[in-house]
């Protein structure tokens, strides 16, 4: 059955600033979104015209890898942070479509991703999908949170799912730190999978997220060695193959259309096993 978030209230939605789940709805075509959403959106594609597309890729990428943890790898248990608007496949669709009796726990501090995943984020009868209002820079209260701890068994392996999240945290707010804090809650042969924005093959990102920041959404884009280093090498987590490499090329699906360049793209992503 699906769960409510933890300690609902009414949603106080600030529609005079931009939301960073906002403007990725807006960015892959939704709907759930604000003037100050779409300005911050079409202030970014000025700078990087490819945005769109990379979002696009992103999505692919993260569908493709929990496909890949549930059908391959046999875990059942999700702790997806930052989720973002409910955009179908979602990760639960996608993994309880594999393993009815998955369980996922959904995070974000959005009220519009609060209000939407109440009344669409529902879980198949045998398995259990729950949403908590909280943020990322607080991982203990999202690890002893009442909801994740009955959604999720953290005796038995999770994948913790940090998708186009951890570029919203600059240095000064120590990023290693939390994931550091979400890796050492995790049991033996949990996974972690991760995307994040890159400079290193379209400069024009870097003004492009000045331009987001001066929206008051901070983003910091690192290059591969950097991220690489910030979610796995330096947590002690055994890299999957292909390591990481562009999203648009992680065990691209034969379905997926061709790969756009580089340039277009401009994330990283990667999967890696937490040995404990």
């Amino acid at each position: 059955m699906s769960s409510p978030g933890e300690g609902f209230r009414s949603p106080l939605i600030d529609a005079a600033h931009p939301s960073s789940a906002r403007v990725y709805d807006y960015l892959l075509g939704g709907k759930d979104n604000f003037a100050a959403d779409r300005d911050a959106a079409d202030r970014i594609a000025e700078e990087f015209p490819a945005i769109r597309i990379g979002a696009r890729e992103n999505r692919r990428f993260l569908l493709r890898g929990v496909r890949h943890l549930a059908a391959e790898v046999g875990i059942r248990q999700f702790l997806d942070i930052g989720t973002g608007i409910p955009t179908s496949p979602n990760v639960h669709e996608v993994v309880q479509g594999i393993t009815p009796a998955a369980r996922i726990a959904y995070v974000d501090n959005d009220p519009i991703v609060l209000a939407h995943a109440r009344a669409l984020m529902v879980s198949d009868p045998s398995g259990r999908v729950g949403y908590l209002d909280a943020d990322v820079r607080q991982p203990r209260s999202i690890i002893d949170s009442r909801l994740v701890r009955e959604i999720l068994d953290f005796t038995e392996p999770i994948a913790l799912v940090l998708s186009a999240i951890l570029h919203f945290i600059p240095d000064e707010q120590n990023p290693g730190d939390i994931v550091r804090m979400f890796v050492a809650a995790l049991p033996p042969g949990s996974y972690v999978l991760a995307t994040h924005v890159t400079p290193e093959h379209e400069p024009r990102l870097r003004p492009a997220s000045a331009g987001y920041r001066a929206d008051g959404v901070r983003t910091q884009a690192r290059p591969a060695a950097e991220f690489e280093k910030l979610v796995f090498t330096s947590q002690g987590l055994e890299l999957v193959d292909p390591g990481v490499v562009l999203v648009s090329r992680w065990r691209r699906d034969p379905a997926d259309p061709p790969a756009p360049p580089p340039a277009q793209v401009s994330a990283y992503g990667g999967l890696a096993l937490h040995k404990g």
